[in-house]
């Protein structure tokens, strides 16, 4: 793939990360970009001449029949798509989509694409935008990329240098501060047989707890707990993780507490390609919000931006009046209630480095430049083939400012079979933010509250 000429030119982009090497903490004059020729958070602020517009500041007013009551309804109900890819054309679109998807394609007669005119909603808070200016001549990536020096919130590193900043833009990207959720995953069989696991989420970063203390727990990055309250016999189990930054020097700590035991056990199984949660197999826990974790085991090479089609503005997926079976299809969701856009998207390949173990041998990133969310990766196992293709139905939570979500899926490509995470439409009070948590409902003692039958 050709890198892009006019990042080269004004030298964001550099080689791979190097072991013992330092990145981050551009130039002032470099810095000063951001806000001008760059978005506040890092994204190319004009459009592409074509398909892609000039971004304007995002979607910062909710739609007048919105009620405030978090079920978000559609901006764009009255648009209809552009065109559709599928089999017939997909070979016209192939450089402007992912291995993955034309795979998914040429797999799937009903697997489509609806393509829509390109709206950039993507915006932060204000705080948000602003802090990330402040991390570009700050933040540094410290232990070999491993963890971050000089950081607290938003983005780290706006105008990345490479692969692995990129990833961290991921990893630490705001998504409210302090949310609580209600959501649904299922795992078709082939034949698009499910049942639903039913979750109740929270995740606090550790700056917006109601106690916060800057010399406490120091490390840590965000807390997340997630209770199965569905079905009745996984109901009552809680999984609690304190996200460190550095997770090497001191990897994650986490715990799950079983229902049926009535007992808390650390569980060093949460990291890497440890089976994700009631998931039947069909996805590690670092597959989960795209990619999670620590990125130690892997060599990160930035590609270089790209258009490409990536799902968005993706709120037909959280229609309250659409039921479950109405989304869930053999083979993937239901395909005419997605929407694709065209936008420029950093690509970053990820190789196991060697003496490391991962089912998946290497993944192909595909992140959103303005909201720096993953939009799509590629999943290859040890044999160098394609395996599974993750795609990340974005939406825009505008009454928050908030970008994230609609659904995550994951498709094997191998067994047919597919995962689908954060559906909401059969949920009562889906998403709350700004909910006020204090250290201590974060602790090991608190999951067995968490867990009561």
């Amino acid at each position: 793939m050709k890198l892009n000429k006019k990042l080269l030119a004004t030298g964001i982009l550099a080689a791979s990360l190097v072991a013992g090497q330092a990145w981050g903490a551009v130039s002032a004059e470099e810095a000063a970009k951001l806000g001008n020729s760059l978005t506040p958070m890092g994204a190319e602020k004009a459009g592409n001449g074509g398909a892609i517009p000039a971004w304007t500041g995002g979607l910062t007013k909710p739609p007048a029949n919105y009620k405030n009551d978090g079920i978000y309804v559609n901006p764009f109900a009255d648009e209809k798509p552009e065109f559709t890819i599928n089999q017939s054309n997909v070979s016209e679109y192939a450089d402007k989509l992912s291995p993955g998807q034309v795979a998914m394609i040429k797999q799937y007669p009903d697997f489509v694409m609806p393509v829509y005119e390109t709206r950039r909603t993507a915006t932060y808070p204000k705080d948000i935008m602003d802090e990330t200016v402040k991390n570009a001549t700050e933040t540094t990536l410290i232990k070999d990329g491993n963890g971050l020096g000089n950081y607290q919130n938003a983005t780290p590193f706006p105008i990345p240098q490479n692969g692995l900043e990129v990833i961290w833009n991921h990893i630490t990207r705001y998504r409210g501060g302090s949310v609580q959720r209600n959501v649904g995953q299922a795992t078709p069989t082939a034949s698009g047989a499910y049942s639903i696991v039913k979750f109740q989420d929270e995740l606090t970063w550790r700056t917006y707890l109601t106690d916060y203390k800057p010399s406490e727990d120091a490390n840590v990055l965000f807390y997340f707990k997630q209770a199965i309250t569905a079905p009745a016999r996984l109901a009552g189990n809680v999984l609690l993780v304190h996200e460190t930054i550095d997770q090497v020097a001191e990897p994650r700590r986490a715990w799950i507490y079983n229902a049926g035991q009535r007992r808390v056990r650390r569980a060093p199984q949460v990291a890497y390609d440890g089976p994700g949660t009631a998931s039947d197999g069909m996805r590690t826990t670092d597959n989960f919000d795209m990619f999670n974790g620590a990125p130690d085991r892997y060599n990160w090479e930035l590609i270089g931006k790209k258009e490409i089609y990536i799902p968005y503005n993706s709120y037909k997926l959280v229609d309250p009046n659409l039921t479950y079976d109405q989304i869930i299809k053999p083979g993937h969701i239901n395909q005419d209630l997605t929407r694709y856009e065209l936008h420029r998207v950093w690509h970053v390949s990820a190789t196991l480095k060697e003496g490391e173990r991962h089912v998946y041998a290497r993944r192909d990133f595909y992140i959103d430049e303005d909201t720096w969310q993953a939009a799509i990766i590629d999943h290859y196992d040890g044999r160098g083939e394609l395996w599974r293709v993750a795609e990340a139905h974005a939406m825009q939570f505008y009454d928050q400012m908030v970008p994230w979500y609609a659904v995550e899926t994951l498709y094997d490509l191998l067994s047919g079979r597919y995962l689908v995470l954060g559906l909401t439409n059969e949920e009562v009070d889906p998403y709350e933010f700004g909910v006020k948590r204090q250290t201590r409902d974060f602790t090991p003692a608190a999951l067995r509250r968490a867990g009561t039958r």
